[in-house]
């Protein structure tokens, strides 16, 4: 168990040094928080790139077959050909990955939860306090971690439901908690902290929980694993009083 343990580690650390790489200019430089994330943003630029190379082919067969036709298409049909390569270039380089809605975020398999989760996250950045904004980026590092351990059980046991059901229901809700209160007042004290500091430390929490969900499916520990979602759920879901809205509602 102990090997099991220690290879999630390097592969964590690992992780981290190739992102803290990008961020830096490094030859792979992604904006996103996951290599999962990642992935769908590479997968979209390749269908992007075969797009407008069937695009630019399709222009030239169509130039060609005209200037067959016509003995040649002058000058105006050079420009026209020109002018069209370039409308379908600029109609596909429009194209953006999708932000999952949160209802969405569970739905399919694993792989998929978490690349969706990451990409929901990112976009949530902006709206997030600093140190919040930290636990994020280093969240998406985990999500890999732990979708390459959920991968390996099968996606109909009960520790794998809890784990969407932390990954996609309660650390999206933990945001849009936050979210809902008016910018105005998230940084006013309330049952002892400000709301800034709630998410910020909610957050925190649930990135621990997601770092000791992964080493126990690494050490194969799936009952345990069930037993402790189900706490964290009761602790930290919609009726927690460490939610940030909830903390206004007792104002």
């Amino acid at each position: 168990m102990s090997d099991l343990t220690n290879d999630s580690d390097r592969l964590i650390e690992e992780a981290r040094r190739v992102r803290d790489d990008n961020r830096a200019g490094g030859r792979h430089r992604l904006e996103s928080i996951g290599q999962r994330s990642a992935d769908i943003k590479s997968s979209l630029m390749v269908k992007k790139l075969i797009q407008i190379a069937i695009g630019v082919v399709g222009v030239f067969i169509a130039a060609g077959v005209a200037g067959a036709i016509l003995n040649g298409i002058g000058f105006w049909g050079v420009m026209l050909t020109i002018l069209t390569i370039a409308a379908v270039i600029g109609v596909v380089s429009v194209q953006k990955v999708k932000v999952p809605e949160r209802a969405d975020l569970t739905k399919g398999d694993v792989r998929d939860m978490v690349g969706k989760t990451e990409l929901w996250l990112e976009h949530q950045r902006p709206a997030l306090p600093p140190p919040a904004v930290k636990i994020v980026e280093d969240m998406g590092v985990q999500l890999d971690s732990l979708g390459l351990q959920l991968e390996t059980i099968d996606q109909k046991h009960p520790a794998a439901e809890q784990v969407r059901k932390l990954v996609g229901d309660i650390l999206p809700e933990t945001v849009d908690s936050y979210r809902k209160i008016p910018s105005h007042l998230r940084g006013e004290k309330r049952a002892g902290a400000t709301p800034d500091e709630q998410v910020t430390e909610s957050l925190g929490k649930i990135s621990k929980e997601i770092d000791s969900v992964t080493r126990q499916l690494a050490e194969g520990s799936l009952d345990d694993l069930a037993i402790k979602t189900r706490y964290l759920e009761y602790k930290y879901g919609e009726d927690a009083d460490t939610s940030p809205d909830s903390g206004t509602e007792k104002n």
